[in-house]
């Protein structure tokens, strides 16, 4: 992508960037939260010129330059009508497109209708596209010091739904919260956990993707928006998300979230061996039958079952059994040591209200990861 902000000599500074994996949008939560009118291709065209907005070297009368040619590739218009699709594209755009902004200023709420992209300029012979942001939508683009959200643009590519984007940019608000507190602290344990299982009421779900008129049924709403949100987002961002529906009396009140990040090391094995094990049998399976009646006598396997965390059935795995033995119970006496042992039981019935979210191909690694992303809150705590 070639970005040509203008310094102040009026002399334009070309900054080649290809790899849209280097490149980051930022913007205030407020801009998350607000409600985009507009279709997928502007959200999306907007989306990428913020992400070319180089916040150590503003833009110039808030202005960034395109490359056509990239635009393109980053739409994957390859037709030989993608010229009038790309001039159609920004009409709709300038004719249409505005964020609806809702702010608490000193507790009292303001909203604001901005037109984020009120010029764009471009010619037949030229592969260059001026954008220019409104004066009103920089304070959210820009010097942003709290309460802002950051995310690739290449997470944006493959979505082709606006409900995906409007989605995507919800949870990675969240997720990022989650992120930012597991590390500096300042949240109690549930509240951390809180931005990574985040809770939304339908009627805010329906504000932010702009749909309180439309699919009036649930079912409609959930198959035509939030079903196919989901699987977009599983499916081309580094995100996995699965939700829950919540009532209130006979109808569907609350939507919550809950986001794994994907890792590409992540090998698919579900069972916690060691590799040493594997490099001597015999010396495995004496670990093993150790581990196991280590397992069986433990209080631990006796407070999982009683928060239906483990059933008998997965008791006559012998290889669960020695995994949670060796991989998860030493975490458990951690948190028996900074908490108590009815630490460890909050902790597990926390664990058993989210389960139903989660993989549990098997049980040791979702209890692992379960603890291991729970102590550095209490230890950080107890400071």
């Amino acid at each position: 992508m070639m970005i040509i902000p203008e310094n102040k000599n009026n002399q334009k500074q070309v900054l080649t960037l290809n790899d849209l994996e280097k490149r980051k949008v930022v913007e205030h939560n407020a801009l998350i939260q607000s409600v985009a009118k507009m279709q997928k291709t502007a959200l999306k065209m907007f989306e990428l010129a913020v992400s070319c907005i180089d916040t150590e070297n503003l833009p110039e009368n808030n202005t960034v330059y395109l490359s056509k040619k990239e635009l393109f590739s980053f739409f994957e218009v390859s037709s030989s009508s993608k010229h009038s699709q790309f001039k159609e594209a920004i009409e709709l755009m300038q004719k249409q497109a505005y964020f609806k902004i809702k702010s608490n200023k000193s507790l009292g709420i303001e909203y604001e209708s901005i037109v984020p992209i009120p010029y764009v300029k471009w010619n037949d012979y030229n592969d260059e596209v001026l954008i220019r942001f409104s004066p009103e939508i920089m304070p959210y683009l820009i010097n942003l010091k709290a309460e802002f959200t950051q995310y690739k643009i290449s997470e944006l590519q493959k979505l082709n739904s606006k409900y995906s984007l409007i989605l995507y940019r919800w949870l990675s608000m969240q997720y990022n919260q989650y992120e930012h507190y597991s590390v500096k602290g300042g949240r109690r344990a549930e509240q951390v956990e809180a931005y990574r299982n985040p809770s939304i009421s339908i009627q805010e779900l329906r504000t932010i993707t702009d749909t309180v008129s439309d699919f009036k049924r649930f079912f409609d709403f959930e198959k035509r928006v939030l079903k196919n949100a989901v699987e977009e987002i599983n499916a081309h961002t580094s995100f996995n998300v699965t939700y829950e529906k919540r009532k209130a009396g006979r109808s569907i009140d609350s939507i919550i979230f809950h986001i794994e990040k994907k890792h590409q090391a992540d090998d698919n094995s579900y069972k916690l061996e060691d590799k040493d094990y594997q490099s001597d049998k015999e010396e495995k399976s004496r670990n093993e039958a150790d581990l196991l009646k280590q397992a069986m006598e433990s209080k631990y396997t006796r407070l999982l079952i009683e928060n239906f965390l483990l059933s008998p059935l997965e008791m006559t795995d012998t290889a669960l059994m020695a995994g949670l033995q060796k991989n998860v119970y030493p975490l458990y006496d951690e948190l028996k040591e900074l908490r108590g042992l009815n630490g460890v039981k909050d902790h597990l019935s926390y664990v058993s209200s989210k389960q139903e979210a989660y993989s549990k191909r098997n049980v040791a690694k979702y209890l692992k990861k379960a603890i291991e992303q729970y102590l550095p809150t209490v230890k950080r705590q107890d400071l």
